[in-house]
């Protein structure tokens, strides 16, 4: 497994595994504590473990934390999604950034979103599993939505979204979300 820097997004990694093939399939190390550590992040920080399971153009997210935020690990368990991370982190170099990637079930690849970055994806398949891991326990109070198609990020989404959930399809403009958590 390697772990390769995300330009776009200060402190982001992909972490690739190696995969080994043979005539029944593969097998894939997908998380390796020392490689983890090789970047600088704590292994043991990560605390809960959850997956989501997606139809073809379901879109999920912009979404992060308030608070001290939440920083993850998210990988496409099976089948394909086209991934974004925003860089909403006021100090940071690489401040409003977009950056997207296509993760898939045939890579394995992960990506570790730095806690103040709002994520989101949209399943490119006919099915998508989507594993996260994160650094902070769940609390509903601290989430923060912002709009999929706001015109400042102009994300450039590969399919019409077939479904969201009611609080994707009523966020707020980027904007008025992060006015709203300076407030």
């Amino acid at each position: 497994m390697k772990a390769t820097e995300v330009p776009a997004i200060d402190g982001a990694y992909l972490f690739e595994p190696t995969p080994y093939a043979d005539e029944r399939g593969f097998f894939c190390r997908t998380f390796d504590a020392d490689v983890v550590r090789s970047v600088g992040l704590a292994p043991e920080a990560f605390v809960q473990d959850s997956l989501s399971r997606s139809a073809r153009g379901v879109l999920r997210g912009l979404h992060l934390r308030s608070g001290d935020g939440e920083a993850k690990l998210v990988r496409c368990s099976y089948g394909r999604i086209f991934d974004v991370v925003v860089d909403l982190r006021t100090g940071s170099p690489t401040y409003r950034n977009v950056a997207s990637f296509e993760l898939s079930g045939e890579t394995q690849v992960t990506l570790y979103v730095p806690a103040g970055c709002a994520h989101g994806f949209q399943a490119l398949s006919g099915t998508a599993d989507t594993a996260y891991r994160i650094d902070r326990p769940h609390d509903p109070a601290e989430d923060v939505t912002i709009a999929f198609d706001d015109p400042e990020l102009a994300i450039p989404w590969p399919l019409p979204v077939t479904s969201m959930s009611q609080r994707d399809r009523e966020a707020p403009s980027l904007a008025k979300a992060l006015s709203h958590q300076e407030s």
